[in-house]
Formats: C-alpha cells, sequence, structure tokens
C-alpha cells in the first residue's frame, strides 16, 4: 500500500484564530489550493484576516461576556465550521490551540484537525502531566510543585498555568507571605486567557536560556527535530526575540536537545508540528545542564525563523500531516544562515509595559521582501495582523506585527532587522520599536555567552527603554514640525493674498510654537520668517527646505531630511505629528494656545490608564493604603495590570466594581492623601503583575 493511500486531502479549512497567525495560515491555503475559512466577533467584519478568506462565519459572543470569550467556545467554532462547509480546522497558537476537549469536539463532527491526537494533547497540554511523561521518556526534567507544598527552602519560585502559555498566569515568587496571593492572580489570569485556572509551581532560574525544539513528525514513525531557536529576550516571561539556529551552544548539547525532544515525541505517539522547550542554565563555565519545561502542542509564534533557516513551510506540513502524507525523508532539511524575529507590540517600555491603543495611521516596513513567507535569498520577511488605519484596542494581546530578518550568518541578520525595525513607519500608536532596535545594537546580545532571561530588567531595561531620538532631536523634530505646519496652511489661513507663508506684521518678534513630547514635556520652537525665508532662533541650525510633509534642516554641517505625518484627532486622543529622520521618530502633540478650559477633577482620583474590565478590588472605602499599595487589578490586551496608591492615604471612594469594563481615564478610586499639603498627581501608570526587575523562566 503506498502513503498516497493513506491521504485524505483536505478541501475547506476554517482558521480558529485571528490576526497575524490566521493570515498566515490563509496564505498557506492559498498556495495550496484549499479553501478558507475565516472567523470573528462583532466589530471585526472589516479585519485583515477576514478580508484575506474565501469564507466569513460570524462568531456569536456570549452575553455579558467579551470577544475572546467567543475565540474561546468550542461549540461555536465547529458550528461556524459546519456553516461555511469547511472540512478541517486549523487551531493557530493561544485561544483553544492546546485545548484536547476542541480537538476532540472537531474529530467527533466528521472534520479533520490540523494538529497532534486530542489525547497527545490532554498529556502534553498540562505541564504537570508532561513533566512525568517525559521523566519517563528519559528527558532531564525540572520538579513540579503543588503550591500547596511550597516551603521556604524551595524559593524562589515560579507559579505557572497548566494549560497555555505565553507569559499569561506566571508570577516570580521569593516570599513566602506572596505566595497565597499571587496564586490567585496567576489563576484568575490563565481563566481569562485559557479557560482554565490551574496553576503549578516550579523552582526558579535566576540566569538561564530559553532554547527550544521544533518538532515535526509524521503518522508513519519518522519524527525530525527541525533544529532549534533561542528565546531567551523576553518581558514578563513573554518572548521578545527568538532566533535561529541557537547561538553559542555547544555541539554536544545540541545534540541532546534535538534527541530529547524526538524521545519525547516518539513516546507520545506525536505528530505534526510541536515544540519542546528546555531551560539551559547560565554558569561562568559555559551553558549548564538542560531540563525540560514543557511541550507545546502547536504551531509556535516564533514557527518564521525556522521557516527561514530550513526552507520548509511548517503550516504546509502540518496539513499534509493531517491529511495522511508521510515527510519526504528521514532527516530534515541542514539550516542555512541565520535568522531572527522581533515581536512588534503595542506597548510602552518606559511605563512597566503599559498597553498602547489608538488608530494605526501608518504601517509600513519598507524593508520587508516577504509577507507570511520566506524571502528569495537572504531579506526580511514581516508577519502581521495589521494594516494602517486598523484601531488597536485591549481586548486582545498586544502583538501588532513580527519581523524577521534572514542573514548569512548572525551579525548579517542582526544588521538587516535593525534597519528594518529603524526605518518602519509606524504612526497612531505607541510600540516598543525603540527598545527592539537598541536591543538589536546591545552588546550583551551581540556576545551569545552573556545571553539569559533576565536581560531586559533593572538598569539595563531604563537604559534599552530610552527612545532612540535624543533631547536635541526632540528639539529639532518640533521645528520641522512647527515650519511645516505653516507652510500647510499657505493660502488657507487669514494671511493676506499674496504674502509669503509666515507673514507677520511683527517682523522683530519671532514666531514661536509649542509642543508636548509623548511623556508631556514641552518645547518651544522660535523663529524668524520673511518673505518664506526661515531663520531659527537656535545657534548651528538653518532651514534649507520647507514642505508640508518634508523640512530639511542643517545642524552643525550636517543636513537632515524629517518626513511629518499628521495624525488627526480622535475622541478621546488629540492630534498629534510624527516626525522621522534617521535620528529616530518623535511623536509630538501641538499646544493651543488658547486651550479649552478643562472641568476640575477631583485631585485624589485614580483614573484608568487604559480601556480595560476590572478584574479584583482589593482595598474598601474607609481603609488607609500606603505609597504603593494595590488598590484595584485590571486587565488589557490579556495582560493584568495593577493600579497602586501614589501615596499613603484612605480609600474615599471605589466608583468601579469587579467584571466592570471601563475605558480609559475612568476614575478608579479616590483618596484622601496623608502628610501632603499637595496630593500627588495619578501615576504614571500601573504596576504589572510580573515584576519588571527579575529575570524570567519562560
Amino acid at each position: 500500500m503506498s502513503p498516497d493511500d493513506h491521504v485524505t486531502p483536505v478541501t475547506a479549512l476554517l482558521v480558529a484564530n485571528r490576526g497575524e497567525i490566521a493570515r498566515r495560515v490563509l496564505r498557506t491555503c492559498r498556495a495550496l489550493g484549499v479553501s478558507s475559512v475565516a472567523v470573528h466577533t462583532p466589530g471585526e467584519e472589516d479585519a485583515p484576516h477576514v478580508r484575506e478568506a474565501d469564507i466569513v462565519a460570524a462568531l456569536p459572543v456570549p452575553e455579558g461576556r467579551g470577544p475572546v470569550d467567543a475565540y474561546l467556545d468550542p461549540d461555536a467554532l465547529v458550528d461556524a465550521a459546519r456553516r461555511a462547509g469547511a472540512d478541517a480546522v486549523h487551531p493557530g497558537y493561544g485561544f483553544l490551540s492546546e485545548n484536547a476537549g476542541f480537538a476532540r469536539a472537531v474529530v467527533d463532527a466528521g472534520l479533520t484537525w490540523v494538529g497532534p491526537a486530542a489525547e497527545v494533547i490532554e498529556r502534553m497540554g498540562s505541564k504537570t502531566l508532561a513533566k512525568r511523561v517525559a521523566r519517563d521518556a528519559g528527558v532531564p526534567v525540572a520538579d513540579a510543585l503543588d503550591p500547596a507544598d511550597v516551603r521556604d527552602e524551595h524559593l524562589p519560585v515560579l507559579v505557572k498555568a497548566v494549560s497555555g502559555g505565553g507569559g499569561r498566569g506566571m508570577r516570580v515568587v521569593r516570599d513566602l507571605e506572596e505566595l497565597p496571593g499571587e496564586v490567585d492572580a496567576a489563576r484568575s489570569e490563565a481563566a481569562s486567557a485559557f479557560g482554565d485556572p490551574e496553576v503549578f509551581c516550579e523552582p526558579y532560574v535566576e540566569r538561564g536560556r530559553h532554547v527550544e525544539v521544533q518538532i515535526l513528525a509524521d503518522a508513519h514513525g519518522t519524527v525530525w527535530a527541525v533544529g532549534e531557536r533561542d528565546c531567551s529576550v523576553q518581558r514578563r516571561h513573554q518572548k521578545v526575540l527568538e532566533e535561529a539556529p541557537a547561538p553559542g551552544l555547544p555541539d554536544a548539547l545540541r545534540a541532546r536537545l534535538h534527541r530529547a525532544a524526538r524521545d519525547l515525541a516518539a513516546a507520545i505517539g506525536y505528530t505534526g508540528a510541536g515544540t519542546a522547550e528546555f531551560l539551559v542554565p547560565v554558569t561562568e563555565d559555559g551553558p549548564g545542564e538542560p531540563v525540560f519545561l514543557e511541550m507545546n502542542t502547536r504551531l509556535q509564534v516564533e514557527h518564521p525563523v525556522t521557516e527561514c533557516v530550513t526552507g520548509l513551510d511548517l503550516v504546509e506540513w502540518q496539513i499534509r500531516i493531517a491529511e495522511g502524507e508521510p515527510l519526504p525523508a528521514p532527516e530534515p532539511p541542514e539550516p542555512r544562515g541565520h535568522a531572527i524575529e522581533a515581536r512588534l507590540y503595542a506597548e510602552d517600555p518606559r511605563r512597566d509595559w503599559r498597553p498602547r491603543t489608538g488608530t494605526l495611521h501608518a504601517f509600513e516596513v519598507p524593508a520587508a521582501t516577504a509577507f507570511f513567507e520566506t524571502p528569495a535569498g537572504y531579506g526580511v520577511r514581516l508577519d502581521h495582523g495589521v494594516e494602517a488605519g486598523d484601531e488597536v484596542g485591549t481586548d486582545f494581546d498586544p502583538l501588532l506585527a513580527k519581523v524577521v530578518a534572514h542573514g548569512r550568518d548572525r551579525r548579517d541578520a542582526l544588521r538587516r532587522l535593525s534597519a528594518a525595525l529603524s526605518t518602519a513607519l509606524l504612526h497612531g500608536v505607541g510600540t516598543n520599536r525603540d527598545l527592539l532596535v537598541r536591543i538589536l545594537g546591545d552588546p550583551h546580545l551581540v556576545d551569545p555567552a552573556c545571553l539569559h532571561t533576565g536581560l531586559l530588567t533593572g538598569e539595563r531595561l531604563v537604559a534599552l527603554a530610552r527612545p532612540l531620538a535624543d533631547e536635541r532631536t526632540e528639539r529639532a523634530a518640533a521645528l520641522a514640525a512647527s515650519l511645516a505646519a505653516i507652510e500647510a496652511v499657505r493660502g488657507h489661513g487669514p494671511t493676506p493674498v499674496g504674502a509669503p507663508a509666515g507673514w507677520r506684521n511683527v517682523p522683530s518678534a519671532p514666531h514661536e510654537r509649542r509642543h508636548r513630547t509623548d511623556d508631556g514635556r514641552e518645547i518651544v520652537s522660535s523663529f524668524h520668517s520673511t518673505r518664506g525665508v526661515h531663520r531659527p532662533v537656535a545657534e548651528g541650525v538653518r532651514v534649507l527646505s520647507v514642505a508640508p510633509d518634508l523640512v530639511v534642516l542643517e545642524t552643525d554641517g550636517v543636513r537632515r531630511p524629517f518626513e511629518i505625518h499628521r495624525a488627526p484627532a480622535t475622541p478621546g486622543a488629540p492630534g498629534s505629528v510624527h516626525v522621522r529622520s534617521s535620528l529616530g521618530t518623535v511623536v509630538l502633540t501641538p499646544v493651543d494656545p488658547l486651550p479649552v478650559p478643562e472641568t476640575r477633577v477631583d485631585p485624589g482620583a485614580l483614573p484608568a490608564p487604559m480601556p480595560g474590565t476590572i478584574t479584583a478590588v482589593d482595598v474598601e472605602v474607609g481603609q488607609s493604603v500606603r505609597e504603593g499599595q494595590t488598590l484595584l487589578r485590571m486587565e488589557a490586551m490579556k495582560m493584568e495590570h495593577r493600579v497602586t496608591a501614589p501615596a499613603d492615604g484612605t480609600v474615599r471612594e471605589l466608583p468601579v466594581k469587579a467584571g466592570e469594563r471601563v475605558p480609559a481615564g475612568t476614575p478608579l478610586a479616590v483618596l484622601d492623601h496623608t502628610g501632603t499639603e499637595e496630593p500627588p498627581g495619578p501615576p504614571e501608570s500601573t504596576t504589572p503583575s510580573h515584576p519588571v526587575d527579575e529575570g524570567s523562566n519562560p
């Protein structure tokens, strides 16, 4: 009997996901000639993944719940597949991708499940059970502890969700008194993200490398270890950079990791794509002995780096294996070159990773040569879930895109990726782009011996999170924005007909325009304008040309163009100006010289720093609180954030309750502060549920 006799072709595939991963799967469907089905919740009718699918099915949102819950409803997804005429389901990653009950429901409905069998997902989906299975297969394993059994001698420990991943439901605990509260918070976050509140603890390694092995296995007994990836650069236990092959690993250690992953896959009868994750302790003598952490029974977010270095389409092989096709050779392709992926998030690293929201007015990565597929030769790949004009909210993960550079070697890939990010147009929503560019040039990343999961912490994080543009660049950008604004209103303002832009009847007095930076500082630009000639008051600066969207300045004999992009005002957000140059992008808000009087706000009120859902209220009216104490917790972009007291005081009002969805600016609590004549202003940001001054296990 030939292998073709076991093949059951997929003709219509429903992608039980959204955003970037849905678009990625749709691209492979088009290449294979498979009809594609997208799903969406209300408000997503015009989302990119919806527009690109052949067939679209709506998902109902359960009454009183949010849109995420629709993607966590197996019955609704199976019903959507039936209604759309799909004969197979691909789960993507996140949501129900590692839910055995969903896999069973798909198969019971007579559909093809693109993934391992439900029994395998069950055994590997529970991280505690997966550790026992791995130990039985001879794979070295990190101990798992029941939270109730943790003692002082076990500290520090990492609280982890039994189901799911992506850093959600994870907490580092160093004090036994803090364990119950952190376990409760982890359970709440895990239940929201994965529908399973169960958690466990494992020993916390201060300095370790997160190395994972990509597996492909068919139903005919062939198991490939398709190389490994290093994912040690993380924030809040979530990966920020991933690369393949893992740099600086001794060949013997690399071989042990591959063998352990193959042995585990073979022991459980694994089929499809999966990832075995390991923690490699970092010692003064180099990498230590690896321990198994977990197995992800799905496609990983970082799979593009493996695709780039191997030339494989992992989604294609997921589908082919689900159809029954065997892998084409006993061994996988050898890696070629080096690939690095950067995750572009809508967040602010300078303010404890606060999520950023709004309208994405411009989104373009000019260096990208391929989209959702491996570049021909070496180049830059872009996998993105958003387009210019899209609204970025707080219901879903803050990942906007993955930018992947494939180079001849690691240095080539680092340089390509840094240039691609530096030249990207990202206007309207704050991102971690500047942080990524600084990381890519940091000596601790360039030297593989310095890699570990705690890199983005402490003083190094403070330094890396600085904007690329310094104060001098901000002043130049503000001047460019001021001159461009004058040129933009030529012929449209109250200036006499025929007079040059910037004309005024007191030529001796300079123009003054004010802008506010993203962090609230005010910049004053002063310049003279006579018959279209602009002369800045600042020394060493010359204006070479002015247009509404481009100003060329010469500073100390160096000429630089400044591109101007204006973002219109939206409800709750004033208009802004994005000024881009080779020195970085500066976001400015024009300051109205005659502002409209604002409604007085209670000086003790703490407004919501972002839209979100209140998950817990930790204090009561009349309670005394100390500076830094948690008052409330709220969820935004599937991460929990803590609202803390900016100073000692007493809780006067609590106008919100758990479960309530609130827009940005909503008063969450009102405090009467003690010990100060003037109460402090509202906190700059919430405090993250995952401490940012500590290292992390993946």
